[in-house]
Formats: C-alpha cells, sequence, structure tokens
C-alpha cells in the first residue's frame, strides 16, 4: 500500500479510498495508491505553506543547494532501486529507467549549483535614487506531473521550484507514482524540512483540479495534454496564478538530400520508439527531399523491421505502453490510417514472451502521409512514424510549420547556411541541427509556442518562472 506524503509523513488519504497499481507489462494490479481529494490537497498545502514562511524561508540559498546537492547523491546511491520502480510502474525498458534516474540526478545537482545564482539589477535612474531588483520565490507551487517520465519531469520542475525557494505540492499522474513517492522519502532523509515536498497521489479530475483551484497556490506547473492544459488555464485565470504549460508536440524530423544519412538513420528511428513514443518531443513525423525519399524510406523501414517490443525487464527496445486506453488510442489512428490507404511500410516485432494482457504495439512506419491527415496533425504517443515528402526549403516549411504544435524540431543538412534559415523560420521553441535532443541535457531551455503551451523548464530560464521580480527604489537625496 503506498500512501501520500505530507510534510515528510506516510499518510493515507482522508477518503481511505485507493486506487489499484497495474505493471503495463502485464496488466495486473501489484499495489495500491490512495486515492485522494481536494481535502487532501489543503493538507498539503498547508503544509507547504507552514514550510515556506518557516524553515525554508530561513535557510540561505547556499543552503537549499547543499540540500539538492544531497539529494542528488541520494538519489544516486538508490538508481537501480527508482529505476526498478519506474520499470515495473511505467513499463519502461531497463535502460531507460536508469537513464531516467541518472537524469533525475543531474537534474537536483543543475539546480543546487544554481540557488545562490539568482542576481538582481541595478537600475541607473534619477539623481538621489538606488533602484535595484529581487528575484523571490512565488510561495507554495503546484506541479502536475505527467507519467511518461514522472522522474525527469519531477527533477526539473520540482528541482527548479525548489532552487527557486519555493516549497512544492505535486501530484503525479496515476499512472505513475511510486518512484516519486520514494524520492520524496529520500528528501526526508536528507533533511528537507517537513512540508517541503508533498506528493498527493490520485485521479486527475479530482486531486489536479483541486489543486490548480486552491487559493493557497502561487504558481502552476503543468505537463500534459493541451485540452487538460486548457482547463489549467481557465481555472488559474480565475485567481490569476501564473502557469508553466508544456502540452506536447508534433515534431517533424526534416531530412534534406545532403544530410549524413548514417548519422541520421539511429537518430530518426530512437526519436519516435524511445519510451514506446509516449514522449512529448518524439520526433512522429520525417519530412523527406524527394531526391533521396525512397532510399532513406527503405533503410527506416529495415530498421522498423528489426525492432522488438516485449516485457520492461527484457530490456528490448521497446517496452509497453503505460495502459490500455493509450493502446487503444494508438489502434484508433492506426485504423483510421489504413481505412484512409495510408501503406503500412514497416513495423516491428512483439516478442512471444509479451502477455496477451500487456499494453503493446509494434512500432509502425507510414508512409506518404497527408499533411492534414489526423496522423500528420494530432499526438499518436505511440509509435507511429509518418514519412512526407518534400520539393524544396519553403515546402518543407509550409509542412513542418503546418500543425497546431510547436515543441521541437529537427534538422539534418550540411549546409550551414541552410542550417540557420531553417532554424529562423521553423515555428518551435527547440530546433535542433543533425542531432535530436543535444543528449537531454539539463542546460538546454525546454519549452514550445502555440498549442505546445509556453514558459520554459530545464535550465537557468526556468528559475525565471519560478520567481516574482521585486523593484526596490530607495530615495536617499
Amino acid at each position: 500500500m503506498q500512501l501520500n506524503f505530507i510534510a515528510n509523513q506516510a499518510v493515507a488519504s482522508a477518503s481511505g479510498r485507493t486506487l489499484p497499481v497495474l505493471d503495463p507489462s502485464d496488466g495486473q494490479a501489484f499495489d495500491h495508491l490512495q486515492r485522494s481529494d481536494a481535502q487532501d490537497i489543503d493538507a498539503a498545502v498547508q503544509a507547504a505553506r507552514a514550510c515556506f514562511n518557516g524553515p525554508w524561508q530561513r535557510l540561505s540559498a547556499a543552503d537549499r543547494g547543499r540540500l539538492l546537492m544531497a539529494l542528488s547523491r541520494k538519489v544516486t546511491e538508490h538508481a537501480h532501486e527508482l529505476a526498478a520502480l519506474e520499470q515495473r510502474d511505467c513499463g519502461k525498458p531497463t535502460r531507460q529507467a536508469r537513464a531516467d534516474a541518472a537524469a533525475l540526478a543531474r537534474y537536483f545537482e543543475f539546480y543546487a549549483g544554481a540557488c545562490d545564482k539568482l542576481h538582481g539589477e541595478t537600475i541607473p535612474y534619477q539623481e538621489g535614487y538606488s533602484v535595484f531588483t529581487w528575484r523571490e520565490p512565488h510561495g507554495v507551487t503546484g506541479h502536475i506531473v505527467p507519467w511518461n517520465y514522472p522522474m525527469q519531469i519531477f527533477g526539473r520542475s520540482v528541482g527548479g521550484a525548489l532552487a527557486a525557494g519555493n516549497c512544492c505540492v505535486v501530484k503525479p499522474s496515476e499512472d505513475a507514482c511510486l518512484s516519486l513517492l520514494r524520492v520524496a522519502e529520500l528528501a526526508a532523509e536528507c533533511g528537507f524540512p517537513p512540508g517541503a515536498i508533498n506528493i498527493v497521489t490520485g485521479y486527475g479530475h479530482e486531486v489536479g483540479d483541486a489543486l490548480a483551484r486552491h487559493p493557497g497556490i502561487d504558481h502552476i506547473s503543468f505537463t500534459g495534454s493541451p485540452s487538460v492544459g486548457t482547463i489549467i488555464q481557465q481555472v488559474a485565470a480565475e485567481r490569476h496564478c501564473p502557469v508553466t504549460l508544456e502540452l506536447g508536440g508534433k515534431s517533424p524530423q526534416i531530412v534534406f538530400a545532403d544530410a549524413d544519412l548514417d548519422a541520421a538513420l539511429p537518430v530518426l528511428v530512437n526519436a519516435i520508439v524511445q519510451n514506446a513514443g509516449q514522449t512529448c518531443s518524439a520526433g512522429s513525423r520525417v519530412l523527406i527531399e524527394e531526391a533521396i525519399y525512397e532510399p532513406l524510406l527503405g533503410r527506416l523501414a529495415q530498421a522498423f523491421e528489426q525492432l522488438r517490443v516485449g516485457p520492461a525487464a527484457m530490456d528490448l527496445d521497446l517496452g509497453p505502453l503505460i495502459r490500455q486506453s493509450q493502446q487503444q488510442r494508438v489502434w484508433d489512428f492506426l485504423s483510421d490510417a489504413q481505412a484512409d490507404g495510408i501503406a503500412v511500410v514497416a513495423q516491428g516485432t512483439i516478442v512471444d514472451e509479451a502477455p496477451e494482457t500487456g499494453f503493446y504495439q509494434a512500432p509502425t512506419l507510414l508512409a506518404d502521409v497527408p499533411v492534414d491527415h489526423r496522423v500528420a496533425q494530432q499526438e499518436v504517443f505511440g509509435p507511429v512514424l509518418a514519412a512526407m515528402r518534400f520539393a524544396d526549403e519553403d515546402h518543407v516549411v509550409q509542412l513542418a510549420n503546418a500543425t497546431r504544435f510547436g515543441l521541437v524540431a529537427g534538422v539534418w543538412t550540411r549546409d550551414g547556411a541552410r542550417q540557420l534559415r531553417m532554424a529562423r523560420r521553423l515555428h518551435s521553441g527547440q530546433v535542433f541541427i543533425n542531432n535530436y535532443g543535444a543528449g537531454g541535457g539539463v542546460e538546454l531551455p525546454f519549452g514550445g509556442v502555440k498549442s505546445s503551451g509556453y514558459g520554459r523548464e530545464k535550465g537557468f530560464e526556468a528559475l525565471y518562472g519560478f520567481t516574482t521580480l521585486k523593484t526596490v527604489a530607495v530615495r536617499h537625496g
């Protein structure tokens, strides 16, 4: 039985209700979570407020950094345990789960070093005045964390908020809570005061809604779907609460004829199959210049046919999808594509050892997908790659920008001038040239435009969103 974590204590929900925890690899329940409600959120917010007004606010920035560094080391010490929790809870292959634990440690390490680097400015003004600015924390921040990368998103969101001086109330997805509950326990062991980090589990429409509406929450960080992001914005606007939103993408990878195809090919494949395609920045569209369309499509097909899908513990190329409803969502997209005559060029293989009750989907390559088809416009959130051909730069810019999303884009070309032209013309929060994701560096500001949301996570830029700017003008003449 998993309990909420409030004020450094494991506590049951006020209602006593629970939820089953399913293993995506076999679809079977193996644990239970608290099905919390507004009463539990209120307890967590009160704990966070007491901490912020008390011990947390009295800590120096350097001391906050030391706590975060201690937590980074503690996560590293428990990396295999955290990876095992995430593997069973989320269906991640071993390598991915371990990479996520390492990324979590790195986020805490990065933000530990940033705590005492939030400097203000002095402003030249009239004679007789000294004017300067301070960066101050909001107070209590709310964090709604999705199921696809719980440890990583916790690290970049909660880590940044703590570094800026806030106390946090976290609502993980009901599908991915186990690793975060354990991280909160590790934080308490490191000396984080009661109330600095609070975790409340349950359904989004019960717990997430209560968190967004609570008058004691001073800032909301949300990663998830555009539809829920719209609701979060509307609720927050009623009390003028600032929000940071990361709402997904339909990211293109653009391959010109002069690209290094040997370097590009494994990246193109990994960008759609990592985490079984359940990645907001997945490279789910590959736009290929006409001159190399057929040869590259053939090489992609060969690569897809070699991919294997199976239980997370087998550590294959892909694990299962997170739940049955997500599996059905992917099936619906592929069914629509088939009905509309879109060709399946290649698929991977689900291994015989995969239980029929697990939530598996073979990676699928589609060819000549029309730009206005839902497979090219909507976020599938599964291992489905839509291939399209283009004639020239103007044409590919039109195709790349033709969705409501604008999170990430990749460009593959050896032409230096073209690299910069494309980076300017693509409507995207990040553009990667001859790479995709730059190794996932925590230093790189991450966020989008259009329906991909606004605000930035990761890097030093994220700290500004977790602070308010105060201007102080002193008259001394």
